[in-house]
């Protein structure tokens, strides 16, 4: 996976409440992962961009010019083991995929390197969600 140098994990944010369903549990992580890529300084290109090959969760630009696309993965709990390992390898190569279709509607001017990241988010009731973003991860 990615170095611990290119980690970060930490806790913040409201809890969602107990029993939403998958689909809204999956708008929150995509939320809660969007508004910490903003605070890291990242500008959002796109969300929820869709064809018919897939969807991507989010496109960013980061402060160097790099585009991001990112990976969203929420659960709410770590029994099944941390969210960013359902990123394995099939899922990775249709996200880089999906990049190049993105990319071909028009490369963003200014646009620099290209790099894939995955947002874990885990939300525990009772507490806030536990963000962990990964950069570079495949």
């Amino acid at each position: 996976m990615a170095d611990p140098s290119t980690t970060d994990s930490r806790t913040t944010g409201t809890p969602l409440a107990p029993g939403v369903g998958p689909a809204a549990l999956g708008r929150y992580g995509e939320q809660v992962a969007a508004d910490h890529l903003v605070a890291a300084g990242m500008v959002l290109l796109d969300r929820n961009w869709r064809c018919r090959e897939g969807e991507l969760d989010l496109v960013a630009r980061d402060v160097d010019g790099t585009v991001v696309f990112v990976e969203v993965k929420t659960r709410s709990g770590t029994g099944f083991g941390e969210p960013s390992e359902a990123v394995g390898r099939v899922k990775a190569a249709r996200v880089r995929a999906l990049a190049l279709r993105w990319l071909a509607q028009g490369r963003p001017a200014g646009a620099g390197e290209l790099r894939f990241d995955v947002v874990s988010i885990v939300r525990r009731r009772g507490s806030g969600p536990v963000i962990t973003h990964l950069r570079g991860a495949f």
